[in-house]
C-alpha cells in the first residue's frame, strides 16, 4: 500500500515484477488522498525482467535421475502444465524408454496432442490407463506437475519428480528422485545419459487397456445420444468440440464443465483450454472468456458455463455486451449444481440444496441484447452452436440438459462409500471420451506386428 506519492513508483514496479515473476497476482493499493495527490519522482523506468529464466538442473542430480531411469525396467511419465513448451522432449524421452504417457487435466492440452504414448488422464476426472501406468511402473516420473490427489498416485511405488518451482517437490507424494529443473532443460541434460530400453511391452499393455477402457464405455455416451431428452451434455461437449475453430479459446466453468472438457476438447497444440485448475473457484468462465477475447480479438473465444456458475456472476452478461466481446457463452443448464452433488454423496451425505428451480438464460441475455438461442431437442444442437459460431458478436446458446449425467447410484451403503472416491474417477465417471478414442485407436497401429 502506498503511504505517501513518493512511494508509487516504487511500489508500482514492485508490483508488476512480483506479477511477472511469479505468474500471478499482485495488489497495489492506493487511498484515495494518495490518489489524488501529485505525483513525485517521475524519473526514468525501472526495467521489467518479463521473461523466466531457464532452470537448469544440477549434474548430481541429472546423474540420479538418469541412473535410476537406466536401474527401472518400466517407466511412466505423468505430466503436468510444466511440459509447455517441451512437448518434443518429452515424446524423444518417452521414445528413449518406451514410456507411457498420462497427465493431469492442467498437462492435457500441451501434451495430449501428437502424443503416441497417450493413456489418458489421472484424477477424480480421469480416463483410460493412466492410473494403472503409474501404480505398475517401476519408475514413475512426475513432470511440472503439481497434482494434488496423492490417492491416485501411487504410495509404495519409486517417484522421482521434476518442477522448476523447488516448493512443490515432494508435497504430493514421497519422491525417491527430486530434480530441481525446467521439464525442457532436464529432458535435455538427462537423454544423453539413458539406454533405450529394449522392451516396449509395458508400453503396448498400456495401449491396449486404454483403447480397451474407452472402447467398453464410449458406446453408452453415443448410442442414440442425438435423439435423447433431455439432451446429453457429452453430445454438446462433443459437438463444440467438433465445430469450434483450430485455435480457439476455451474457458470452462468449474463443476461438471470440467468434466466435458477433460473428457471432449481436443487439444491440437493451438488451441487454449482455460479453467481455475488451481482453485476450483466457481463461475469462472465468463470472466475468463472475457479476459481471452480482450486479450484476443481476432481468436473465437467459448465459454462453457453451468447454468450455477452463469447465475453467480450473471451481471458479466452486461460486460459482454456493453464492449459488444464477440464471446460464444454455451449454458449447459441442467437445473442442478452437478458437482456438488457429486461431492456430497461420495462423502455419503445425501445430497440437499443442490436442484434448483428452471431458468430460462436464454431470455435474460435477450433482456440485456445479446441475441440467444434456447434448445430442448438434440436434433437442434449442431445448427445452434453453428449459426451461433458463425455470428460476428456474442451470442449465447441455452442448451437444456440432463441433470442426471454421470450421476450416482441413488442409494450406497458404507462400504460402497468408503475409497468411493477413488472408484468414483475410474468407474462412475469413466465415461464419455469423444474424439479421444479415435486417438486411441491410432495409436495401437503403432504396436509392432508379431
Amino acid at each position: 500500500m502506498a503511504g505517501i506519492p513518493a512511494q508509487l513508483p516504487r511500489l508500482a514496479t514492485i508490483a508488476m515484477q512480483t506479477a511477472l515473476g511469479r505468474h500471478g497476482v499482485s495488489v497495489l493499493v492506493v487511498p484515495g488522498d494518495v490518489l489524488s495527490a501529485d505525483a513525485e519522482n517521475r524519473g526514468r523506468p525501472s526495467d521489467l525482467v518479463t521473461a523466466a529464466a531457464t532452470v537448469v538442473p544440477p549434474a548430481e542430480q541429472v546423474d540420479r535421475l538418469a541412473e535410476a531411469i537406466n536401474d527401472a525396467d518400466t517407466v511412466a511419465l505423468f505430466a503436468g502444465a510444466g511440459v509447455r513448451g517441451a512437448h518434443d522432449r518429452v515424446m524423444s524421452l518417452a521414445d528413449r524408454l518406451h514410456a507411457p504417457i498420462g497427465h493431469a487435466l492442467g498437462g492435457k492440452e500441451w501434451i495430449q496432442f501428437d502424443n503416441p504414448y497417450d493413456v489418458g488422464m489421472s484424477g477424480l476426472l480421469g480416463y483410460g490407463a493412466a492410473y494403472e501406468a503409474t501404480h505398475e511402473a517401476d519408475l514413475l516420473i512426475l513432470l511440472g506437475t503439481d497434482f494434488p490427489y496423492d490417492t491416485f498416485l501411487p504410495q509404495d511405488g519409486r517417484i522421482a519428480q521434476i518442477d522448476r518451482d523447488p516448493a512443490r517437490i515432494g508435497r504430493r507424494a514421497i519422491v525417491d528422485i527430486a530434480v530441481h529443473g525446467d521439464v525442457a532443460a532436464t529432458i535435455d541434460a538427462v537423454l544423453p545419459l539413458l539406454h533405450q530400453k529394449p522392451s516396449r511391452a509395458f508400453l503396448d499393455d498400456m495401449l491396449r487397456r486404454h483403447a480397451s477402457a474407452l472402447e467398453n464405455v464410449v458406446d453408452a455416451y453415443t448410442h442414440d445420444i442425438d435423439h435423447h431428452t433431455p439432451i446429453h451434455p457429452e453430445y454438446v461437449a462433443a459437438l463444440i468440440d467438433e465445430i469450434a475453430d483450430d485455435d480457439a479459446v476455451f474457458t470452462v466453468d468449474t463443476g461438471m464443465c470440467n468434466v466435458w472438457a477433460a473428457r471432449y476438447l481436443s487439444p491440437n497444440g493451438r488451441r487454449r483450454i482455460i479453467g481455475s485448475w488451481r482453485h476450483g473457484t466457481m463461475a469462472n468462465a465468463l470472466p475468463h472468456a472475457i479476459g481471452a477475447q480482450s486479450a484476443f480479438p481476432g481468436r473465437q473465444v467459448i465459454s462453457l458455463s453451468g447454468d450455477g456458475g452463469l447465475a453467480m456472476l450473471m451481471g458479466e452478461l452486461l460486460t459482454v455486451w456493453r464492449h459488444r466481446l464477440p464471446v460464444k457463452i454455451v449454458v449447459f443448464n441442467n437445473s442442478t449444481l452437478g458437482m456438488v452433488k457429486l461431492e456430497m454423496l461420495v462423502d455419503g451425505l445425501p445430497d440437499f440444496g443442490t436442484d434448483q428451480e428452471p431458468v430460462n438464460y436464454a431470455d435474460i441475455a435477450a433482456a440485456v441484447g445479446i441475441p440467444a438461442i434456447r434448445v430442448t431437442d438434440p436434433g437442434e444442437v449442431r445448427g445452434a452452436l453453428t449459426k451461433a459460431f458463425a455470428e460476428p458478436g456474442p451470442v449465447l446458446v441455452d442448451v437444456v440438459t440432463d441433470p442426471n449425467a454421470l450421476s450416482l447410484p441413488p442409494k450406497i451403503d458404507a462400504a460402497q462409500v468408503k475409497g468411493f472416491a477413488l472408484a468414483a474417477g475410474k468407474i462412475v465417471l469413466a465415461g464419455g471420451v469423444g474424439r479421444m478414442i479415435d486417438m486411441a485407436r491410432s495409436n495401437l497401429r503403432n504396436i509392432p506386428r508379431p
